[in-house]
């Protein structure tokens, strides 16, 4: 185990994702307490840099989620201040975080991603951009945030009405995507060991945001009840991704199959470069199934770190 350290952990934001992040913090900060390092917790805010050049941390634990903290923005910044930090840096959060720029990266290594095209939200009140069903969400949202699924028995008109509640209505543009149906997948990498595969099984509708934080809205099967070949072909895909996007630390890769194509059915949705460390969050989840805790993943994120 590294000496005890003075950590600051950054957490809560303005994003879409601050309620989580904040729970992430909360969660890494007491682990980090019981594991004999000094916690400072920041919440995010304008004069952050001010407040971390007075803590004078040893370490910053990027508990944040969305932009900026995971946008590559707080990692310049801190790359700038020279102090060290958690999860990946500048120049792959930057991609990361861009579905478009995401698939530009890694589908040309062979890991299999939906084809998606970018759509002006105006030309959606005109005409679909591609057949019924599809996905509709921002290039750069995580958690699926400002997700939806146009389907031809969906309640979103056809073409999609002006006056209807959806993310054409906060987002000037949109990745459109191919619907796949099936199954939600997921798997964690840290450091150079992908640690195995989740199903995620919502209780109604699709893993949306509510899905993923609200306790008793969706089952986690660790691990996942999948063949044994599919189960190596995303832990395979999420630690390739993992080193062509040069991410540090933890990353999340998330998954669609098609249980009736076999290995053709999957398909990489995006790679989150700033996973959820909250009660509920995924990457924990799997860590103790590899029989490591709570703690001894906080202090192997910090130990990747340095």
């Amino acid at each position: 185990m590294t000496k005890a350290l003075n950590i600051a952990v950054l957490m809560g934001g303005w994003s879409a994702e601050r309620e989580v992040s904040l729970m992430s913090g909360a969660g890494v900060a007491e682990a980090l307490e019981g594991l004999g390092h000094t916690v400072t917790c920041v919440d995010m805010d304008r004069n952050v840099a001010m407040v971390l050049h007075g803590i004078r941390p040893d370490l910053v634990f990027n508990a944040l989620h969305g932009t900026p903290g995971e946008d590559g923005s707080v990692q310049g910044m801190l790359d700038l201040m020279q102090i060290p930090y958690t999860h990946s840096g500048m120049a792959t959060s930057v991609v990361a975080i861009d579905k478009v720029l995401t698939k530009q990266v890694l589908m040309p290594h062979g890991i299999p991603m939906p084809g998606g095209l970018i759509v002006e939200s105006e030309g959606l009140y005109a005409a679909d951009p591609m057949p019924r069903p599809y996905v509709l969400k921002p290039v750069n949202e995580g958690s699926s945030v400002g997700v939806a699924i146009v389907t031809e028995e969906g309640n979103y008109g056809s073409p999609i009405g002006r006056d209807t509640e959806g993310p054409w209505r906060e987002f000037d543009s949109l990745l459109a995507e191919p619907f796949i149906r099936g199954r939600e997948l997921t798997t964690a990498v840290i450091g150079d060991e992908a640690l195995g595969v989740t199903e995620l099984v919502p209780k109604s509708g699709f893993y949306d945001y509510d899905a993923k934080y609200t306790d008793g809205m969706t089952e986690h099967i660790c691990p996942a009840d999948i063949p044994a070949d599919i189960a190596k072909r995303c832990m395979d895909i999420a630690l390739k991704a993992h080193r062509l996007l040069d991410c540090r630390g933890t990353s999340r890769s998330d998954y669609r199959w098609d249980d009736r194509k076999g290995r053709d059915g999957l398909f990489l949705l995006e790679v989150n470069t700033q996973p959820g460390m909250t009660p509920l969050s995924l990457v924990p989840e799997q860590a103790k199934h590899k029989g490591m805790s709570y703690a001894e993943l906080v202090q192997r994120i910090v130990e990747e770190a340095l």
